[in-house]
C-alpha cells in the first residue's frame, strides 16, 4: 500500500518536464535500497546483535518519514 503512494507523491511534486527522470531517481535509491540494507543489517546483526539491526530497520523507515512530513509540502488545494 505505501509503494503506489509513494510514487503518486514524487508524481504531485516533480515538474511535468522531469517527472519520468524523478521516477527513474527515485526507484534507483528504492530498489538499491533492498540490497544494500540487507548487507548493512547483517553486518548489524552479526556486530550487535538482530535486535539491534531490527530496530535500526525499524529506526531509518520512521526517520526518513518523519524528514519528508517535515520538509514535503501538501499538493492538494484548500477548499476555502
Amino acid at each position: 500500500m505505501v509503494y503506489p503512494t509513494l510514487q503518486a507523491a514524487i508524481g504531485d511534486v516533480a515538474a511535468p518536464h522531469w517527472r519520468a527522470s524523478a521516477m527513474g531517481v527515485y526507484r534507483f535509491w528504492r530498489d538499491s535500497g533492498y540490497a544494500i540494507g540487507a548487507l548493512i543489517a547483517g553486518m548489524v546483526a552479526d556486530v550487535l546483535g538482530v535486535t539491534w539491526a531490527m530496530g535500526l530497520v525499524a529506526l531509518l523507515p520512521f526517520s526518513a518519514g518523519m524528514r519528508v512530513y517535515a520538509r514535503m509540502d501538501e499538493t492538494i488545494e484548500k477548499i476555502v
